[in-house]
Order: C-alpha cells, then sequence, then structure tokens
C-alpha cells in the first residue's frame, strides 16, 4: 500500500504541476494556477499520515516505511526547484517571458551552484532523519526499527556522496574554453603599385619623347 501510494504521489505531483502551469498561462489565471501549485505539498501530507496510520495499526517498519520517508525529504529539499525551474520555461514559451538564465557552467560560480543544489541534499537528508526518529519512538521498544535507522545512513549516505560530487568543482573548476582569436584585417592597396620604368629618370631634356620623334619622321615622309 505504501509503495502504491508513494507512485500516486508521484505522478499526482507532475498532473499538478502541468495542470497549475496551464492554468497559470494558458488560460491566464495566476492565482487559481498558484493555488494548483500550492496543493502539491498536501500529497507529502497525505503520504506520512497513510505511513503514521499503517504503523499504528501494528504495520511491521519496513523498507517501505523508509522509502516514503526519503521520498517526502526529496520534495522538500528539491522540489522547489523543479517547481521553479518549469515555472520560468513555462512562462517563457507560454506567457511571453524572456528565457531564464541558465545555470553557470565554469569556474567558481558552477561550484557555488553546484553546492546550493547539494544544500537541497542535506535539507532532504535532515527531513528524512527526521520523520525516521519519529517513526521509530513512535513504533518503540517493541518493534523492530532496525529498518528504518538503516534508512537514516542511506540518507546521509547520498547526501555525503553528492557533497563530493559538487565539492571536486570547488577543487579542480572547470575551464571555460578559450575564444579563438580574430585573424588581423588583410591590408589591401588602395591602388595598384605603379610599374617602374625602364629609363631611368633623370633630368626632363634627357629623357626621349618618342612621340615628338616619330612625329617629325612623318612629316620629312609626307615631304
Amino acid at each position: 500500500m505504501i509503495v502504491t501510494l508513494i507512485v500516486v504521489c508521484e505522478v499526482g505531483f507532475w498532473v499538478l504541476l502541468a495542470a497549475g502551469l496551464a492554468v497559470r498561462y494558458l488560460l491566464r489565471m495566476p492565482r487559481t494556477g498558484l493555488a494548483l501549485l500550492l496543493c502539491e505539498p498536501l500529497l507529502e501530507v497525505l503520504l506520512l499520515v497513510v505511513t503514521a496510520i499503517d504503523l499504528q495499526n501494528g504495520a511491521e517498519p519496513s523498507w517501505k516505511h523508509g522509502l516514503a520517508a526519503l521520498y517526502i525529504g526529496y520534495t522538500v529539499g528539491h522540489g522547489h526547484r523543479t517547481v521553479k525551474w518549469l515555472d520560468g520555461h513555462a512562462a517563457h514559451r507560454l506567457g511571453g517571458a524572456p528565457p531564464p538564465p541558465k545555470p553557470p557552467r565554469y569556474g567558481m560560480a558552477r561550484a557555488r551552484h553546484e553546492g546550493a543544489v547539494w544544500l537541497g541534499s542535506v535539507t532532504a537528508a535532515a527531513v528524512a532523519s527526521v520523520l525516521l526518529l519519529l517513526a521509530t519512538w513512535y513504533v518503540g521498544d517493541d518493534g523492530n526499527t532496525e529498518s528504518l535507522r538503516g534508512w537514516i545512513l542511506v540518507a546521509w549516505r547520498a547526501a555525503g556522496i553528492h557533497g563530493l560530487i559538487a565539492l571536486s568543482y570547488a577543487l579542480w573548476p572547470k575551464k571555460a574554453p578559450a575564444e579563438p582569436r580574430e585573424k588581423p584585417p588583410e591590408e589591401t592597396p588602395d591602388r595598384a603599385p605603379e610599374q617602374a620604368s625602364a629609363v631611368p629618370a633623370r633630368d626632363p631634356e634627357d629623357v626621349p619623347d618618342l612621340l615628338v620623334g616619330r612625329a617629325r619622321e612623318d612629316e620629312e615622309q609626307v615631304r
């Protein structure tokens, strides 16, 4: 029953998200769309209540209850980021808003971004741990609570692995690719270079005027 409810909550999360964004931007009803988006935490509350009732009715604590706690913790830690990301893209594509800024890809800016995402994983592990400890306290010493305590280690192990990945971006920041250098424009002469004269230029009197010489020869032949 718990696993089925987790699947129903996950499907309901995306259905409410799609409905809220469609009503908000396609139907131009922002308040109604916001109300649908705010109904999403009710799914986690429903899952929490059903899990508590299941334990109260004498169900043996198992991996199902631990998985429910991890799901609620993940929704608390990362659900708002998912909703914000999708809301930005829906506003751009359906509402005519400018495109949402992309996360940084290089340098320490990328490291800070990954650190912020890791804090969401820490929040998820903390919420799941609190819920599992409350379930352990609720069951008491009479029940088998080892499986619940084991899920606490699973939550913090996942947060630790994510933390190491985020730390790697700070220790070895990814460098941006070098921009190609622009080639200097080729110099194009304004006019073609003048051809050098075969006769060395000296005084103007020393340069023979061929045209004048030919004109004199023509006059002599006519005579």
